[in-house]
């Protein structure tokens, strides 16, 4: 977890264009002590242009990085990537495949007797043992990545950057081997930047998330942070289901179709806002007799459009009966066939956001297109939200029969050794990382 004090990553103002487009823009990060920061975004964001830039694999044009205070980028030549202590684990992992599991992971060490006791605990670590002497075809897909760990632990880094490390394997396996990772990194309390595009992934691996747009961070937070509390529109529906009711604000709260919600609010009345709304804040009740009128509580009526089994859970498509869709979980002993007609009302356990209408995020023409950052990234290998407390009321009848927003919400995977491989058997990661671990030990 993150450790008081000065942070061990400082990034300011970076700045990395590739030709005409300019794929980081102007970006500002703080990364402390034993902290695990995920970086999420769509393709082509800058998210792993802004880990080669922390690793060393790319030179910014402008801005400055600090290692533990020390200045690698930004002031003179820049620090190799061999000296900047940064341990590395690709998205295909990168293991030499001539080198068995132990001397992948000896591979970045120095000669001597403490060389074969840290692979030792390298390996009970990531519970390998028994495999030491097997070689990367061997392993399942699993193993391989914890053997990649490992590697990059080895040494005692400072920093550990990992680059979609789970998207090479299959969804039951990626959420067993994200849980083993996670623990191991938080025994190890090593300080860690991981990138990825999944947003679960994001909120279950990460003590903070920095959502990125366009070159830029959207926003920083906890996981809670940018899922209920989102500073965007964009953060707000790229970390998950959501609906942007759209509303008034009126003496008192903001009015919407499936409620009036009290409080405070900083605007004239009568300025258009649009409330935040998931999934989990959405309560569904069937209607006696499948009639509009059987229902007089809070909230609207509409029709189940379709549904979608999710592990334990239903994902509802609601279509109101002004034509406005939303979604709603529910655990799956809520057994609503399609076709059946429902009471929507909201009942969050926690603080709703607003944004007023047109508050959409910076146009995204200072990043590459996401076409142009996938190619990018494959070569180079207005205001913020604001809380909405109190209560949800029918339209025009504010504190009438309103569910508490902070009471309680909805419920809820050969033999023999192969000979080494000549420098262009090797992809070029593989290249990249032999260079990078050879000033830090000998060949085995």
């Amino acid at each position: 977890m993150k450790d008081a004090g000065a942070p061990v990553i400082r990034c300011r103002g970076l700045v990395k264009r590739f030709g005409p487009t300019q794929a980081v823009a102007g970006l500002d990060l703080d990364v402390y002590r034993g902290e695990i920061l995920v970086l999420v975004g769509p393709s082509g964001c800058g998210k792993t242009t802004t880990l080669r830039l922390i690793a060393g694999f790319e030179v910014p044009d402008a801005g400055r990085i600090e290692l533990s205070g020390r200045v690698v980028a930004g002031a003179g030549r820049p620090v190799p990537p061999e000296e900047r202590r940064a341990g590395l684990v690709f998205q295909e992992y990168a293991l030499f495949p001539h080198l068995t599991v132990a001397e992948n992971i000896a591979f970045g060490l120095p000669r001597g007797p403490e060389r074969r006791r840290r692979v030792a605990e390298m390996v009970e670590l990531v519970r390998l043992e028994g495999l030491e002497d097997r070689y990367p075809h061997e392993l399942s897909g699993g193993q391989q990545q914890r053997v990649a760990l490992a590697r990059a632990l080895a040494p005692r880094p400072q920093i550990l950057l990992l680059d979609e490390p789970f998207s090479n394997l299959d969804a039951d396996l990626r959420q067993q081997v994200r849980e083993e990772v996670r623990e191991i990194l938080r025994r190890t309390g090593t300080t860690t930047v991981l990138v990825t595009h999944d947003r679960r992934e994001a909120l279950n691996l990460g003590d903070r998330v920095a959502v990125m747009h366009g070159g830029r961070i959207e926003q920083v937070g906890t996981p809670e942070e940018v899922y209920y509390r989102p500073l965007t529109p964009f953060v707000a529906e790229f970390m998950g289901p959501a609906t942007l009711l759209e509303g008034r604000v009126e003496p008192g709260g903001i009015a919407t179709e499936l409620g009036f919600f009290r409080q405070g609010v900083t605007v004239a009345p009568g300025t258009p806002v649009r409330v935040l709304v998931r999934p989990d804040d959405i309560t569904l009740r069937p209607l006696a007799g499948g009639r509009a009128a059987a229902w007089t509580g809070p909230g609207a009526t509409g029709v189940i459009a379709g549904r979608e089994r999710r592990d334990g859970y239903y994902h509802y498509r609601v279509r109101l009966d002004s034509g406005t869709v939303v979604g709603s979980e529910l655990v799956h002993v809520h057994d609503y066939p399609v076709g059946t007609r429902v009471a929507v009302t909201v009942e969050a356990g926690h603080p709703l956001h607003w944004f007023p209408q047109g508050d959409e995020p910076a146009p995204a023409a200072a990043g590459p297109s996401p076409a142009e950052g996938a190619a990018m990234e494959a070569a180079a290998g207005g205001p913020g939200g604001r809380p909405v407390t109190g209560q949800g009321d029918t339209p025009g009848q504010a504190g009438q029969g309103g569910q508490a927003l902070e009471q309680v919400g909805c419920q809820r995977r050969g033999e023999g050794r192969p000979a080494g491989p000549r420098p262009e058997a090797l992809n070029g990661r593989q290249r990249a990382l032999w260079a990078a671990l050879r000033g830090r030990g000998d060949r085995p």
